[in-house]
């Protein structure tokens, strides 16, 4: 039995990660979306696995997932929030850059979090106070650090700051290059990585919240003592929006730098 929310999401994630491993390689049958997006049906399958595991320990939450969207009882305060395959396009393509991500919201605070790399076969979790990731029945403590100097950035779209703000241009400018490298992977996995030490940060737009895409990865950031902003340098949500996700504060404070000429 599921005694605690933290074990709920790390199963959860689990459950959709081995079925994202499981259909690896099958001819993706795509269910077309709107702007040119799509899902596959790992995607489909891999939700309907997480949503059965956590319909099963809490009937009475409820659930805002990317494919099926919401369900459960209207006005709950406790509402999970899941992307069951975060990097369609890269899964669809036989890459292996994926997340599987899984979040509690109670009230307007998001509690636990899970994001499962379904192929390193690593879990990434917070109870809201602790960070850790799990390997082999092992749990280690999350330790950003800005050693890398790698700096994921998120040049999908929607561009909701643009004129004002393009990822792209911060690639542009020589301040960049000259203190940080970039990446881009294409999903959410890369926040993980920043509370893990493999990045020293990320950047994207976007209006993030209650987003199933993000909110596993900024509640792993947040509890392994990263920085976490909007692109305005304002506490997430409140301001500009966009995220600034930092492994330590003279980091963020660099890309703010960078950042603003942009916006």
């Amino acid at each position: 039995m599921l005694t605690t929310d933290v074990e709920l999401a790390r199963t959860a994630a689990q459950a959709g990660a081995a079925v994202v491993r499981a259909m690896f390689g099958a001819s993706p049958v795509r269910v077309e979306k709107s702007g040119g997006d799509f899902a596959t049906a790992a995607d489909m399958e891999a939700e309907r696995a997480i949503l059965d595991v956590i319909r099963t320990a809490r009937p009475g939450d409820a659930v805002t997932g990317e494919e099926i969207g919401r369900t459960g009882p209207a006005g709950a305060e406790r509402m999970w929030l899941v992307d069951p395959l975060c990097g369609t396009l890269n899964y669809a393509v036989r890459s292996m850059l994926v997340a599987v991500n899984v979040a509690l919201r109670v009230g307007s605070d998001i509690t636990v979090a899970a994001s499962a790399d379904p192929f390193a076969d690593e879990v990434f979790w917070t109870d809201g106070l602790h960070a850790c990731v799990r390997r082999g029945g092992m749990d280690e403590p999350l330790k950003p650090s800005p050693d890398s100097r790698l700096v994921d950035v998120n040049l999908d779209p929607p561009f909701p700051s643009a004129p004002a703000f393009r990822a792209a241009a911060l690639l542009a400018d020589p301040g960049f290059a000259e203190r940080f490298r970039p990446r881009v992977v294409s999903t959410t996995l890369a926040v993980a990585w920043v509370a893990a030490g493999r990045r020293a940060a990320y950047v994207t737009d976007g209006r993030l919240h209650d987003s199933v895409h993000f909110a596993a990865g900024v509640a792993l950031c947040r509890a392994a003592g990263c920085v976490v902003t909007g692109l305005d340098g304002l506490p997430p949500h409140t301001g500009a929006g966009g995220l600034v996700v930092a492994a330590d504060q003279e980091t963020h404070a660099a890309l703010l730098d960078l950042i603003r000429p942009c916006r």
